[in-house]
């Protein structure tokens, strides 16, 4: 039985409630990478903030991208990685996923999201930012650019890796690091959480596989 499909067009997404077209939207680009990102301002107050808009830039350098909307409870993180240029990345697991979604709260500026969240920092190697203790794969990161995009007032943010920590036993010999064994979880939209399940890795395309 072949199923009704519904379109929508411009003047359809406009007539939406502006929550329930964001909701929308954001569910359109399929299953995505969430992190938390973990700062420290100058008066040395934690804060820490859930993403969903992270995108690999390059490896040689080793570049991390992530769009900040212009809301202003966001923004406290990237005034403290313009201030400080340093910050964390860290992977979600099911153990810890409803305390990295309240982070997303619209807490004051003075308040650790650590603290209101139940979650730790964790600092290593005189890296100025936390990282989430109960997270397993942690990056270090210093800021390279903050590119405007002007269309929406959206700015994507990219930093160099410059650490990373995560369970030496996920590390495949060809560089693999297995997201499913360190317990990663996927977002879609702005509040649906996923376990993943592996179909299988392939090997490096090439023209006319199947002659």
């Amino acid at each position: 039985m072949s199923q009704t499909l519904s379109h929508f067009n411009q003047s359809k997404l406009l007539e939406m409630d502006s929550r329930k077209r964001a909701n929308f939207i954001n569910s359109l680009t399929g299953f995505k990478s969430i992190g938390l990102i973990g700062t420290k301002n100058k008066d040395g107050i934690e804060n820490l903030a859930i993403f969903n808009s992270f995108v690999h830039i390059g490896a040689n350098p080793a570049l991390l991208g992530f769009v900040s909307r212009p809301d202003p409870h966001l923004r406290h993180t990237v005034v403290n990685i313009v201030e400080t240029l340093h910050y964390t990345v860290n992977h979600i697991t099911e153990d810890i996923y409803q305390q990295a979604h309240q982070t997303s709260a619209r807490y004051a500026a003075d308040v650790s999201e650590f603290d209101a969240c139940g979650l730790n920092p964790e600092f290593k190697d005189n890296f100025y930012a936390p990282f989430v203790k109960e997270s397993k794969i942690q990056i270090a990161l210093e800021l390279k650019e903050i590119i405007d995009i002007k269309t929406n007032n959206t700015r994507l943010v990219i930093g160099e890796i410059i650490g990373i920590y995560f369970p030496e036993a996920n590390l495949d010999e060809d560089g693999y690091l297995d997201l499913e064994k360190s317990g990663s979880i996927a977002g879609s939209g702005l509040d649906g959480y996923h376990k993943t399940n592996q179909l299988g890795r392939l090997s490096y395309a090439k023209p006319n596989p199947f002659t």
